[in-house]
């Protein structure tokens, strides 16, 4: 007996369960099981019809993701030859569905000729979430089954949508509560007994007189909102062909559009994606089974911006917390820009008042950190300088309750230091949650060198009960992200001093896919702050630092968008960024004072020394082990700073471009005249691309 589907007979009904955990991912060994129970049970004289079922707990979330791009994908039986051997199956077959019945799952239950549901199962085809369409026949069966316009919506969103929304459809014969096996048992016996014909979904024609006008309708709508990503508007075409085509031809053509779209550069980057977020989740040196400390109250230290967002970060998931202030009036402040915020969510209709007064209710103000004692987890949020978290961490590790977690949202300080000023170091870790905390994906969760297991587990476990993607961080300035930006924001000024302007780089790395350019991003965060960093440490470096462009534009007044003026200029109350020609004067005052002479310089060039610049600092962050995986950088970099997802992250853009070419870039710009020793290629890339490697 294969065990990855268990055959079972309950009378004259075979019962096939696939037994494939965790999801019953339809990869190779299932597919070959499925097909070998089949045979068994249309060998069996005794048997007069089949269940086909993933048990009481799922029936299959589709295809396996791992055997992607491997020869066990494509090896026979593939999907769609399981399907027909089902759907051609002289005796009835039946699913049983409960849990999940997603893409390559649900078009399996598309093949069988009928179908019982438990009324929450979620249905669903969200191959398009992975740059593809589904390619087992889903775009050819379930049109017939629930109608043109609900099957075209359910293919091009990738929705899960409940089987009881399918009531009164050819979809789902019956809807149970539960038991939904059993039932589906006797749904096969009632089948035999009433000499009931089977339906197989390939033979129902469409008769829509709508379907064309919608489709037209669907083709303007889908191409306004896909961009840069193919798979949508395959979707609308291959729906299409199951209206205007034979079944066969349908079929045929929907597996040439899933197999063109697996083999572009969008899906792969979608389907990297998918596993970099998972693989993010697993550290190979803290096992899955480490047990966990129980977080159920958080102290937040700082009710300013960043305190804020964090604290509605947790209370939007249910979690309580003390909020600490020093003063009663920055207290108000903080609790006033969170009910403001909160104010106007409900405002869109995305949270009743009702809603509102329960998360503001799960919310302590405190003042004196005494109120700390209890909480699990207390995370410091004040102002980013050493000696301000020295206070804060003695005072914390003079209160909190032994195992308490103390956490730090540092963005760039050394987190070695900062547990250095407890008694407790292996309790400490750095949550750096992205502005403003609330909304922003990306939690850089920073592992100390005393950081202990379970406190790195627990951290990570409590990252998804708040909806955060997190990555590990090892302990360096700027960690992943800001250290990576740090050279991404070098090579940008290096442009604009050699002749660029901030709207020509803004638009070239945007039309590159960047949700927004450098400039445009450091007049959303306030130019003042970077200049005040640049300020203290060219004082610490006895005025080593040589001057660049926003130092002049801040000495101008400029600090962005909150002054009216930056890099750009801005009207009262928009946030549309225009072109300043006193900005180019700066520039062109700076460039002349500094002896440059400016040179033309392409868009092509822009987006090379950019994302190349982000690249090579990735690769030094892997060589010091920063980051444990190239693929947790790419998921720093698409879920905190705005990357095209339809390149996979600067890492995989690398792969894509080829790192050999990214080498001989590098070393081109290195042997330019006074060019930063940071143009060097990264000794680990030059290796990678040496052996004709990549990174992911």
């Amino acid at each position: 007996m294969n065990s990855a589907a268990e055959y079972a007979q309950r009378g004259s009904i075979a019962v096939i369960t696939m037994n494939h955990p965790p999801v019953n991912g339809l990869g190779l060994a299932l597919r070959t099981a499925i097909l070998a129970q089949l045979d068994r049970a249309l060998d069996d004289p005794q048997i007069e019809a089949i269940v086909l079922t993933g048990g009481e707990q799922n029936f299959s979330a589709g295809a396996d993701v791992r055997e992607f791009g491997t020869p066990k994908s494509s090896s026979a039986p593939n999907l769609p030859a399981v399907i027909r051997a089902l759907e051609e199956s002289p005796k009835p077959v039946v699913a049983a569905i409960a849990g999940h019945a997603l893409g390559g799952g649900l078009e399996l239950a598309l093949g069988c000729h009928f179908r019982v549901a438990r009324r929450d199962a979620q249905l669903g085809l969200p191959e398009v979430t992975l740059g593809l369409l589904p390619g087992a026949g889903g775009t050819q069966r379930l049109p017939r089954l629930v109608g043109v316009e609900t099957a075209l919506n359910m293919i091009v969103s990738g929705l899960r949508v409940p089987a009881k929304q399918f009531a009164g459809t050819p979809l789902v014969d019956e809807l149970v509560e539960s038991n939904v096996v059993d039932t589906a048992v006797a749904f096969a016996r009632q089948v035999m007994a009433d000499k009931r014909p089977a339906t197989r979904a390939r033979d129902i024609r469409i008769k829509d007189p709508h379907a064309e006008p919608f489709l037209q309708f669907a083709r303007v709508n889908v191409a306004a909102v896909s961009k840069a990503f193919p798979a949508p508007l395959k979707c609308v075409e291959a729906v299409a062909n199951a209206v205007g085509k034979p079944f066969d031809e349908g079929l045929r053509l929907e597996r040439e559009l899933f197999v063109g779209l697996l083999a572009s550069p969008e899906s792969r980057a979608l389907r990297h994606i998918f596993t970099a977020e998972r693989a993010a989740t697993k550290l190979p040196d803290v096992p899955a089974d480490t047990p966990l400390r129980e977080i159920g109250t958080v102290g937040v230290v700082g009710a300013g911006t960043m305190g804020g967002g964090i604290t509605m970060a947790f209370v939007d998931a249910g979690v309580t917390v003390v909020l600490l202030e020093t003063s009663q009036e920055a207290l108000d402040r903080g609790l006033a820009t969170i009910r403001r915020n909160y104010e106007t969510t409900m405002k869109k209709g995305k949270l009743t008042q009702e809603q509102l007064e329960e998360r503001l209710a799960r919310i302590t103000p405190v003042l004196d950190y005494a109120a700390l004692a209890e909480v699990d987890l207390v995370i410091e949020a004040v102002f980013e300088e050493i000696n301000v978290k020295r206070d804060v961490f003695k005072r914390l590790d003079e209160v909190a309750k032994a195992g308490a977690i103390l956490a730090s949202n540092t963005s760039a300080l050394d987190l070695n230091e900062i547990a250095s000023f407890t008694k407790r170091p292996k309790d400490v870790i750095g949550l750096h949650f992205f502005s403003p905390a609330n909304v922003m994906k990306l939690l850089e969760i920073v592992r100390g060198k005393q950081t202990a297991p379970d406190v790195l587990a627990t951290c990570m476990s409590l990252a998804r009960r708040i909806r955060k993607t997190a990555v590990v961080a090892g302990v360096c300035d700027g960690f992943i992200g800001n250290r990576m930006l740090a050279r991404y924001g070098a090579a940008a000024n290096l442009l604009l001093m050699q002749g660029a302007l901030p709207q020509q780089i803004d638009g070239a790395l945007q039309r590159f896919g960047m949700a927004m350019g450098p400039f445009r991003v450091g007049d959303l965060a306030g130019l003042d702050i970077g200049w005040a960093g640049r300020k203290r440490r060219a004082a610490e470096n006895a005025g080593a630092l040589p001057r660049v462009p926003g130092d002049a534009i801040c000495e101008a007044g400029r600090f962005g968008q909150k002054t009216g003026a930056g890099w750009y200029r801005y009207e009262a109350g928009k946030r549309d960024a225009i072109p300043d020609p006193v900005v180019e004067t700066i520039i062109e005052q700076f460039r002349r004072d500094a002896g440059i002479t400016p040179r033309k310089i392409s868009d092509e060039e822009i987006v090379e020394r950019c994302m190349y610049a982000l690249v090579n600092e990735g690769a030094r962050i892997l060589e010091d082990g920063i980051a444990a995986r190239a693929s947790d950088i790419d998921v720093v970099y698409l879920s905190g700073y705005g990357f095209p997802r339809h390149r996979g992250g600067p890492m995989l853009y690398a792969d894509t471009v080829g790192l050999a070419n990214v080498v001989r870039a590098l070393k081109r710009f290195a042997a330019e005249p006074g060019a930063d020793a940071w143009w060097q290629p990264a000794p680990l890339l030059v290796k990678l691309a040496e052996e004709g490697r990549t990174f992911n």
